[in-house]
């Protein structure tokens, strides 16, 4: 039996990173939901060909799961340190503490990752609970029907001289609201169950479902297609995905995999390689977002500055509803349409990071000259090498509610992860 310390947090961190709900995770690796559940919260044991098979439905290596290299567990520690900058803890003296407890120092480590997996929980749910669309319509849905019931019920009551056909009219009201509440009762029900750990499982909006279906294929384009497809319920996510495939299929031919493995060789600049192929930028960005063992993000928006797509990378999630950090270079490339963007962002910690950020807008106009002009910006998301250090990293953040950076300029309200007053808060307009 592996007895790695707290192997079920990092199986749980690895999936929540790979964007896979508990039950594809489980079906892939041929165990049981509830199997895998006790897994992950360490209350179970799990054998080496469990892990064998857990770990090749999550694309990793199970060495990655066991005990960690000394070398590996001190660099781990020294990062813990540097994310709580006023801890007070000796950075410098990591390997010994790694040397002389090593149970403790793995404890240390894990904890930090089980850190990382809860705040990435929060987030996902704080987006839940403040933009779910499901949720408000099945508020105002109760809402509706409590105001429907009572309103008929007060004609009911204080009426006295009510005819019969009019008694059975207000009757056959009251039915069909009391219909209407148990069914709006059900759906928030039905939310709030789902609002947990596998809140990704809930009715989701067509874009993304599609989203979830290409986190679970890998981001790259099927073999078989039509199977592929199957596992989408949703007809409009289903024409989403054809779309996507389409597309995918447009850019594969453009760009061969041959000739990009020999321009990402040379430095995988998406503005260089769009003018090797004839392409546009933003169809270089996408292929190496989604070429097999990717390891870039996307994100797209319009001119609005709505998220239309979101492939997100360990350390960098982009919100699923509302708002995302007005400090990305996305946000700027939207102005500057046929201007390269560039800028190495760095992420809050504990569980950010660097990344080297381009962002490409390109703007069209379907009704010629007499018609609006439409912009569309992409922001690809790479983890910094360090070959080419920015002097200054942007300090950035995913959205407002969950960024803990309390003096940044750009803020629009409060940080539900910050206790100081947020001075730098806009006032209200």
């Amino acid at each position: 039996m592996s007895r790695a310390p707290l192997i079920g947090t990092r199986l749980r961190e690895r999936r929540i990173a790979a964007g896979m709900r508990q039950g594809d995770l489980s079906r892939a690796a041929g165990i049981s939901p509830s199997y895998l559940n006790l897994i992950e919260h360490n209350r179970r044991n799990v054998t080496p060909e469990v892990l064998d098979r857990l770990a090749r439905a999550l694309d990793v290596a199970p060495e990655e799961f066991s005990e960690r290299d000394p070398g590996a567990l001190v660099a781990e520690l020294r990062a813990v340190a540097a994310s709580f900058p006023g801890s007070g803890a000796e950075a410098d003296r990591a390997g010994e503490l790694a040397g002389r407890f090593p149970g403790w120092a793995q404890l240390i480590a894990d904890l930090q990752t089980h850190i990382s997996g809860l705040r990435q929980g929060m987030a996902a749910l704080n987006d839940r609970l403040g933009h779910d669309p499901h949720l408000s319509a099945a508020l105002h849905e109760l809402l509706s029907a409590l105001s429907a019931v009572r309103a008929t019920a007060g004609i009911l009551v204080e009426t006295e001289d009510l005819s019969p056909d009019w008694q059975r009219r207000f009757h056959l009201n009251l039915h069909q609201d009391s219909e209407r509440l148990v069914g709006g009762a059900e759906a928030l029900v039905s939310w709030l169950d789902h609002s947990g750990e596998e809140a990704e499982s809930a009715v989701m909006a067509p874009q993304d479902e599609l989203e979830a279906w290409l986190s679970r294929i890998g981001w790259v384009l099927p073999e078989e297609e039509a199977v592929a497809l199957d596992q989408i319920q949703g007809r409009d996510a289903k024409a989403l995905a054809r779309g996507w495939m389409g597309q995918a299929r447009g850019d594969i031919a453009a760009i061969p995999e041959a000739g990009l493995r020999t321009a990402l060789a040379a430095g995988g600049d998406p503005a260089l390689i769009a003018a090797r192929f004839g392409v546009s930028v933003q169809a270089a960005m996408r292929r190496i977002a989604f070429r097999p063992g990717s390891v870039a993000g996307l994100v797209v928006c319009d001119a609005s500055g709505t998220l239309l797509f979101r492939k997100p990378i360990p350390g960098f999630a982009p919100p699923r509803y509302g708002a995302a950090c007005p400090l990305w270079p996305l946000f700027t490339a939207l102005a500057r349409p046929g201007q390269p963007v560039r800028a190495v962002m760095e992420m809050p910690q504990p569980g950010g990071g660097r990344f080297l950020c381009l962002a490409w807008c390109e703007a069209r106009l379907p009704w010629g000259f007499a018609g609006p002009e439409l912009r569309e910006a992409a922001l690809l998301i790479q983890p910094d090498s360090g070959s080419a250090p920015d002097p200054a990293p942007l300090a950035a953040g995913t959205t407002c509610r969950i960024c803990p950076r309390d003096a940044c300029p750009a803020r629009r309200e409060p940080s539900i992860l910050g206790d100081a007053p947020q001075q730098a808060t806009k006032p209200p307009r």
